[in-house]
């Protein structure tokens, strides 16, 4: 017998069969976490791929076999849900935040403009200054709910330029640290900006930003005729966690009438934490930061956001006025922001409430508590791996990443780093990255996911030490 294909518009009964499946399905994943590989399963992944890839049927497949394909996908993939995945910067997973996107999705409500769903863009907005209130800024902040940290800091960049330069822009000068997420330089290129646009400042040996350098080469720039606009500080770069020295910055940038941009799309959320706060010192005082819920809090990709100092730059750099078949609906919309007006989308799903529902059901605690966990488990990790004469641990973290590499790796130092990672991940029990910095192989143990506890990370830290052993 022919399965009966589910229409557009499914009956009650099979809109609970199929949910309940897709429930049951997630139910099991997330169940199945621990004991699976960290890596995930991406050996045959492409053979795989291949034989999902295709043209959509003429006539609907059962929704078992639709399910089955999208699992198979799941398996076949890097794995940053569970708790030994320590590469890269691990991603979220909370469940609460699908039980959101799945509401949000469902009800299909749209909230890019203030009148068309006003309670929902009250949840958003309740998120943008709780933000803000976390980082200090004043009552004239406000933000924007984005993708990732890729799209808040193009986003920053054009308000900066709009805020500070004439529209012949082109002499206009950003400053960024050597070690800057390459997401800026391309939201640079991307804001019109030529690469002589960009200037890559030295770092000091914490690979922190070099206070001095950028005063110097902001001063020369001057001096050429140049015309610097923009720093960009890290509160915790990709590559080490690196915080660089946030006070200082932003009394040159002050001094020097330059906007100051932090992007914290990695380590933002430690300012939960006394230590987090303690090592963003001088944050309160950045004209925008970029922050990644879908890192520091758990969530799922696609949830980033910009905060800007003061909100009306940043509707005065996004905002149109050509648009007159939205007129019905900007009527009585005064009270709340419409984000269109902040942000280069006009269409864009509810965001907001990926991050409101956790916040409320979980309350700031739990976030709080994990975040303090992962320092602890950071600096636990760093402790260990130094106190062992194979490895050698150049920096201290600031933040919950340890690099490190074999102390005597001999003459192909990459060869011999790079076999060492390899033997790290062939184990299935954790999985690591690795980076250059200065033409060195460094490998990376990144502590981010909620569901990375000391016991993984004890194995982890013997897994290390095993192998450096054995080579």
């Amino acid at each position: 017998m022919t399965p009966v294909a589910i229409p557009l518009e499914p009956s009650d009964e099979q809109m609970r069969a199929i949910g309940a499946a897709a429930l049951d399905h997630v139910a099991s994943f997330i169940d199945g976490l621990d004991e699976t590989s960290a890596a995930g399963g991406t050996r045959d992944a492409l053979e795989i791929a291949s034989t999902i890839g295709g043209a959509p049927p003429e006539t609907g497949r059962p929704f078992d076999e639709v399910l089955a394909d999208f699992g198979r996908g799941a398996e076949r993939a890097l794995e940053p849900a569970g708790p030994g995945y320590l590469a890269y910067i691990p991603g979220g997973g909370l469940y609460s935040a699908a039980l959101a996107s799945f509401l949000a999705a469902g009800v299909n409500r749209f909230v890019n403009l203030a009148a068309t769903a006003p309670a929902f863009v009250r949840m958003e907005v309740d998120v943008l200054h709780w933000f803000c209130d976390l980082f200090g800024l004043p009552v004239t902040a406000g933000g924007i709910l984005t993708t990732g940290g890729s799209m808040a800091n193009l986003s920053a960049i054009v308000t900066a330029r709009r805020a500070r330069l004439p529209e012949d822009f082109l002499d206009g000068t950003i400053y960024v640290s050597q070690q800057a997420h390459a997401s800026v330089a391309k939201a640079a290129a991307i804001a019109g900006f030529p690469d002589r646009g960009v200037v890559r400042v030295p770092v000091t040996r914490e690979l922190r930003l070099d206070v001095d350098a950028l005063a110097d080469q902001v001063a020369g720039d001057r001096s050429a005729g140049r015309s610097p606009f923009c720093v960009v500080a890290n509160a915790g770069t990709t590559n080490t966690g690196a915080v660089d020295p946030l006070e200082p910055i932003a009394d040159l940038c002050v001094r020097e009438g330059l906007w100051l941009h932090v992007d914290a799309a990695y380590g933002g959320f430690f300012q939960l934490t006394e230590r987090g706060r303690e090592r963003f010192r001088g944050i309160d005082r950045a004209d925008s930061i970029t922050l990644d819920p879908h890192k520091g809090m758990f969530l799922p990709y696609g949830t980033g956001s910009l905060l800007v100092r003061d909100a009306a730059l940043l509707r005065d750099a996004h905002a149109s006025s050509g648009a007159a078949y939205l007129q019905d609906l900007v009527a009585g919309g005064q009270i709340l922001p419409s984000f269109a007006e902040y942000s280069p989308e006009l269409s864009r799903e509810f965001r907001g409430l990926r991050v409101w529902l956790p916040l409320q059901l979980h309350g700031v605690a739990a976030f709080r508590d994990a975040l303090e966990e992962k320092l602890d488990l950071a600096e636990q990790v760093h402790r260990e791996l130094a106190s062992d004469p194979r490895l050698e641990v150049p920096w201290t973290p600031d933040l919950s990443i340890v690099a490190f590499r074999l102390a005597d790796p001999g003459s192909d130092e990459i060869g011999a780093n790079r076999a060492f990672l390899e033997r790290i991940n062939a184990s299935q029990r954790v999985f690591l990255s690795s980076t250059m910095i200065h033409g060195r192989f460094i490998l990376r143990i990144a502590v981010l996911s909620f569901r990375t506890h000391a016991d993984r990370i004890h194995e982890a830290i013997e897994i290390v030490r095993r192998e450096a052993k054995a080579l």
